[in-house]
């Protein structure tokens, strides 16, 4: 899986850009501020329709324009297929395949998968669990197009239900409609559970190795999924959890109304990170975080490997920069055998990868260069 040419319009500080990617390693250098996480973001967005900066598409759009486009030509699964995303102000995106426009970003799912690496995800571990929610959700809402359609149904019912808490004292009869919330949000709320416990398996088993490897075999990662307490098994039919979760939300009816907030459902599930027993997120050292987080995005580069055949592309947002030599090492040693666009400003950083295509953006332009 890969992206042979990316063109921009209008997109960010691009007025226009064209690049042809190598299969291999690329690499895009330059100073800070001249558009080179502008280049990941946009391969990011034809893979996930959404950014990993920012959440709102209109803040893509190039300042004092209207619209931008994003065009593609990518190969998955041996056909090379043209996806272009179209985003316009004030206006509903549209998006189009081979020349025929999408009914929604859905069907776009599996087209091209991606995974983001970037400084941020280093504090994955410290952040709170809405943090380790996404990073589960982009992943698996990937590979699984039923889990990305339950979670946007999810997200609907939350929003609905979270109006009726904050409105229902100006307009009782709003309470009529909550328990018909409650229980749709109880049964697509198990579809996301039984997802989320499958993965987060994987995800730790995998996760787990790659920590050993780049500790030196001194220390042993531990990644568990936590859920709402009365899910005795997240791996139980979606009709089980489902009463389990129908109980929970009665057990919390009066605490929602009075907070006027929704206190019960996945939507404040997180992943337990643990560093020989003890919480990463509280006692961990700053090399140990930051190796936790590496473990986690080097192990979802793997599970999609594993699920699809083939690499998703790798997306290294001047990451290198943030790890001691040793880590970076580490890294570049592992990434082989799909396609990988990293950015970078130091020349070391440069010098340390071989093979590919180099690219210098210089003030919203990028120009092929060689090594």
């Amino acid at each position: 899986m890969q992206i042979k040419t990316l063109e921009l319009t209008n997109f960010r500080n691009y007025k226009t850009a064209a690049v042809s990617f190598s299969p291999g390693v690329n690499v895009i250098y330059g100073d800070n501020a001249q558009g080179k996480t502008n280049l990941l973001e946009a391969v990011a967005y034809l893979s996930t329709a959404k950014s990993f900066r920012s959440g709102k598409d209109s803040e893509m759009i190039r300042f004092g324009e209207k619209e931008s486009r994003i065009s593609a030509r990518i190969l998955s699964r041996e056909r090379e297929v043209t996806a272009l995303a179209h985003l316009v102000a004030g206006a509903r995106r549209s998006f189009y395949l081979n020349g025929v426009r999408l009914k929604n970003a859905a069907e776009l799912s599996g087209l091209l998968n991606s995974v983001v690496f970037c400084p941020e995800d280093l504090h994955l571990i410290r952040e709170g669990g809405a943090a380790r929610r996404a990073f589960l959700n982009t992943s698996i809402g990937q590979l699984r197009p039923n889990y990305a359609a339950a979670l946007s149904e999810y997200n609907r019912l939350y929003a609905h239900k979270l109006r009726i808490l904050r409105d229902y004292t100006e307009k009782p009869s709003l309470l009529d409609a909550l328990d018909e919330f409650n229980l749709r949000m109880a049964q697509v709320g198990a579809v996301l559970i039984r997802f989320r416990a499958s993965f987060s398996k994987r995800i730790a088993a995998a996760a787990a190795e790659v920590y050993r490897e780049c500790s030196g075999e001194r220390e042993t990662l531990f990644v568990r999924y936590e859920t709402v307490k009365t899910v005795r098994d997240p791996e139980a039919p979606a009709s089980v959890i489902c009463g389990e979760l129908l109980e929970h939300q009665a057990a919390h009816r009066r605490a929602e109304l009075e907070a006027r907030s929704c206190l019960s459902g996945p939507h404040k599930d997180d992943l337990i990170v643990e560093i020989d027993a003890k919480s990463a997120k509280t006692y961990a050292s700053q090399g140990q975080v930051r190796t936790a987080a590496l473990a986690l995005k080097l192990a979802e580069w793997e599970l999609h490997f594993q699920e699809l055949g083939e690499r998703p592309v790798l997306l290294l947002d001047d990451v290198l920069s943030e790890l001691d030599p040793y880590r970076q090492e580490y890294v570049l040693q592992r990434i082989t055998g799909g396609q990988v666009i990293i950015t970078c400003c130091a020349e070391e950083q440069r010098n340390c990868l071989s093979g590919g295509r180099m690219f210098h953006v210089k003030n919203g332009t990028v120009a092929q260069t060689d090594r």
